[in-house]
């Protein structure tokens, strides 16, 4: 899709314009990669447990959420960016509205 790091939102073909807001805008890879990261710090969690290494409890566990956290906030952050595109666009072509519902 043409400019969809300047405007990922599908305007034109869809009634419901953030369907595969992540598919289009590659700026959430960031954010999917630490996410990604994290759950395999908490397999890393549940290993250290099995093999009674307590001792990485504590690192790896707050590793792994930390890596969750930031992940989360990195896709929050990229859909608030997303949204803020959206708004400026209805701003600048008022006689188009998004169909509700339909």
């Amino acid at each position: 899709m043409k400019g969809a790091y300047r405007d990922p939102v599908d305007h034109s073909r869809t009634t419901q314009p953030h369907a595969g807001e992540s598919f289009i805008d590659t700026l959430w890879l960031p954010g999917l990669f630490l996410i990604a990261l994290g759950v395999m710090g908490l397999v890393g969690v549940i290993a250290a447990l099995a093999y009674n290494h307590h001792e990485l409890l504590l690192m790896l566990g707050s590793i792994a959420a930390g890596l969750l956290i930031l992940g989360a906030l990195l896709i929050m952050a990229e859909h608030h960016r997303v949204v803020r595109v959206e708004r400026r666009w209805l701003a600048e072509h008022p006689g188009h509205a998004y169909r509700h519902g339909a």
